[in-house]
């Protein structure tokens, strides 16, 4: 019985670390909100024909 408990205590610090760098990963991508200027048409990059009638 005591292998199963080591287990689940594993998974729950492989899932408590992937969590944390996954929160990390977020926060340093907020810090760019509103700094990166992309001039891209969305309509070109999907290769649409964008028609305005």
């Amino acid at each position: 019985m005591q292998s199963f408990d080591d287990k689940e205590k594993t998974k729950s610090v492989v899932l408590a670390w992937q969590e944390l760098i996954n929160k990390n990963k977020v926060a340093e991508l907020k810090f760019y909100k509103g700094k990166v200027n992309l001039d891209m048409n969305i309509d070109t990059l999907r290769k649409r024909n964008a028609h305005f009638d």
